[in-house]
């Protein structure tokens, strides 16, 4: 299947899911590839055939936009190098969790999340501990007598107990024990790091240095302003002023490229519930679409976020001249 068409599919599902789905970030290179939301969920999905192509800078990218947007990063794809993922199985590249389109499907479509993640050492699942505990002393056993039982230690059982997971096997032998199911789902959209030792947010990447005037602008004006280097917009920036605003701002000449990229960050912003905003050294209309258009110069003159922000609501408001 081509990547091409592997990304139309995605789409189609997460639409029929109930999604509504941003236009696809044909630039490059891109972090992600559409941003969806589902009521208060919000994901920022990439889709590779090949997941080894998701590499480190990627990952911590997606991760950083999760936190600025409040999104959860995540990777479909159709296989690794070695074999093709497993049904409802959910794999981590550098943080982010990674389904197969199918475990999306049951996820999103039919309401039923994986039980099973892969972790190194083989696939594992969430033991229910306080539920195991009861059932343990409804039975009257032991810690001691259940590690007989399931061929490992006492400790073992008591860490089961506190909440660590277990392998499949250990999983199925405790199902089978107590004729009861024991496991809960992974939380893919809200709970997915609680199951993987991830490595600590990556910290902000430099800002291009022909963006360090802009930067300073909106920080003056009360912006925390977290630059990207994989995404449409060249940072995402957010009001410390008590509002609690995220603005996606974009910086360039004025080209056929940098109007692509607004109509870009404009579907997104309208996914994703964010302003946003491309500042042009000069510019012969308010808005792209939902993107306002702001000159440097005129950037440059403001100084507060409210000053901004009421600029950025009446030029993303009022409809383009034809």
């Amino acid at each position: 299947m081509s990547r091409s068409a592997l990304v139309g599919n995605v789409t189609a599902m997460l639409e029929d899911a109930g999604f509504t789905v941003s236009d696809r970030c044909a630039i490059r290179p891109k972090s992600f590839d559409v941003a969806a939301r589902r009521g208060d969920d919000l994901v920022l999905v990439k889709i590779l055939g090949n997941i080894d192509a998701f590499n480190q800078e990627t990952g911590q990218e997606m991760r950083r936009l999760g936190t600025y947007l409040q999104a959860t990063p995540l990777v479909l794809g159709l296989r690794s190098r070695d074999e093709n993922l497993k049904p409802d199985v959910v794999y981590f590249r550098h943080g982010v969790p990674v389904l197969s389109p199918d475990t999306a499907y049951n996820l999103f479509v039919e309401n039923v999340p994986p039980l099973i993640y892969a972790a190194p050492g083989g696939l594992y699942v969430n033991i229910d501990g306080d539920l195991l505990a009861d059932e343990r002393e409804q039975r009257d056993w032991s810690l001691g007598q259940l590690a007989n039982e399931l061929g490992v230690s006492r400790r073992t059982v008591s860490k089961y107990e506190d909440g660590m997971n277990a392998s499949i096997e250990v999983a199925m032998a405790l199902e089978e024990l107590f004729e009861a199911p024991l496991t809960s789902p992974v939380d893919v959209l809200e709970g997915a790091e609680d199951v993987h030792d991830a490595d600590p947010m990556p910290d902000d990447p430099r800002a291009d240095p022909d963006d360090a005037e802009v930067v300073t602008v909106l920080t003056r004006a009360g912006f925390r302003v977290h630059p990207t280097v994989r995404s449409p917009f060249k940072a995402v920036s957010q009001d410390e002023g008590g509002e609690d605003e995220v603005v996606l701002t974009g910086h360039s000449a004025f080209t056929k490229a940098a109007e692509k990229r607004a109509r870009i960050m404009s579907s997104i912003g309208h996914v994703a519930h964010t302003r946003s905003v491309y500042v042009v050294d000069r510019a012969k209309r308010d808005a792209v679409e939902g993107t306002a258009l702001v000159e440097r110069e005129e950037l440059a003159e403001m100084r507060d976020a409210e000053e901004l922000r009421e600029v950025i609501r009446e030029r993303a408001d009022r409809k383009e001249a034809v």
